[in-house]
């Protein structure tokens, strides 16, 4: 069992950066494939990154690529997502998710935890 608890989100200006943070219970933290979706009002919940279980394979939803990044401290069971150069089309609810078997890496239902989420607001 896995919980997930996201901070970082808040309300920040066009071209502004947030970081959130997902910090993850359980021994088997580091055995996870670690992911952020978002989901805008009366939009489908979209993948914008995830980060393997060492680190080392990271993919990001095209929208994202230039400006977003994820990485992940395994000692510290948390996960990060760096947001620079902020739009307004970033608006979302943004949720941490983690999954074991994750094939394709961008599909929710590969996921098997969730966080509450957190809201990101990005201003014009």
């Amino acid at each position: 069992q896995v919980q997930l608890v996201e901070s970082g989100g808040g309300l920040v200006q066009a071209g502004g950066s947030l970081r959130l943070s997902c910090a993850a219970s359980g021994r088997t933290f580091s055995s996870y494939t670690m992911a952020w979706f978002r989901q805008a009002p009366g939009k489908e919940r979209e993948f914008v990154a995830r980060i393997s279980w060492s680190g080392g394979i990271r993919y990001y939803v095209d929208s994202v690529k230039g400006r977003f990044a994820i990485s992940r401290d395994n000692a510290k069971n948390t996960v990060y997502l760096e947001m620079n150069s902020l739009k307004p089309e970033d608006t979302a609810v943004y949720y941490c998710s983690a999954g074991r078997k994750v094939i394709t890496g961008s599909a929710a239902y590969e996921y098997d935890y969730w966080g509450q989420g957190t809201q990101v607001t990005v201003s014009s």
